[in-house]
């Protein structure tokens, strides 16, 4: 995908400084007119700058400032992705057409949102509050409906959170919610951001039924902040069977 593929050109780019158009066609591995269109459009952002021969760090720039949250989210995108995928294959088949879905910003959330893509409904809505499901969205059959949630832009999530986006999500029908943490223990789901915590309260508490999306990498895992308690999920999708504290409080799916 164009996004993900600028955001770890970015990435690259940091550790470098410089490099040429063939260290990006040799590492990315895509065709020249594709990389071309990547750095016109960082170039055109101020992002990186376009040099005789290849692409240098423009200093001080927002890319450069960014850079510890880029390179956060572009190595959570690649961790567990066989795990990922097949939590999005069990998730896809719980939903229904006419439904109003709504997903997160986790990176599982963004393999759910590609399974949906290709899947064969006749009318869906998807409502997020991630800024790379929003951009992917031009993907998607034009009988698909999306919701963008506003608001506060984090970049260490790459998702809208705060009062704006808080609002409007209570304006909306949700038939199903699918969320993510960074853990889950008997005390419940965890995340480190505290504004993400509220927000996904919010998300749980608007929701007809509340679909949790965890690898099992996060088992026994817990945050800075809760998220909600075990009893306000009602199924998990997993790729593997999670302690029995989990069971004992959802309906699981592995």
């Amino acid at each position: 995908m164009k996004t993900l593929r600028s955001m770890k050109i970015v990435d690259f780019l940091q550790d470098k400084k410089y490099c040429s158009i063939k260290e990006l066609l040799d590492h990315f591995d895509v065709s020249p007119a594709t990389i071309h269109r990547d750095v016109c459009d960082l170039a055109r952002r101020k992002l990186i700058q376009k040099v005789r021969g290849g692409i240098a760090i423009v200093q001080d720039s927002p890319a450069q400032k960014a850079q510890p949250a880029i390179a956060g989210f572009a190595a959570r995108i690649e961790n567990n992705v066989a795990q990922k995928t097949v939590i999005a294959e069990k998730a896809v088949a719980s939903i229904r057409d006419d439904d109003a879905v709504f997903l997160d910003s986790s990176t599982t959330s963004l393999h759910l949102a590609q399974r949906i893509q290709k899947a064969h409904f006749s009318r869906l809505t998807m409502i997020t509050n991630s800024v790379l499901i929003m951009q992917e969205f031009h993907r998607f059959p034009s009988h698909f409906y999306l919701i963008s949630l506003g608001g506060n832009f984090s970049s260490q999530l790459n998702s809208f959170l705060g009062k704006a986006a808080i609002e409007h999500l209570r304006r909306l029908r949700v038939s199903k919610a699918f969320v993510s943490g960074v853990g889950i223990t008997q005390e419940g789901l965890f995340t480190y951001h505290e504004g993400h915590a509220e927000f996904l309260q919010e998300v749980l508490s608007v929701s007809e039924e509340n679909c949790l999306l965890l690898d099992s990498s996060k088992f026994n895992r817990a945050g800075s902040f809760s998220i909600c308690p075990l009893s306000s999920i009602d199924v998990m999708f997993s790729d593997a069977t999670p302690p029995e504290y989990v069971r004992q409080n959802m309906e699981v799916c592995v």
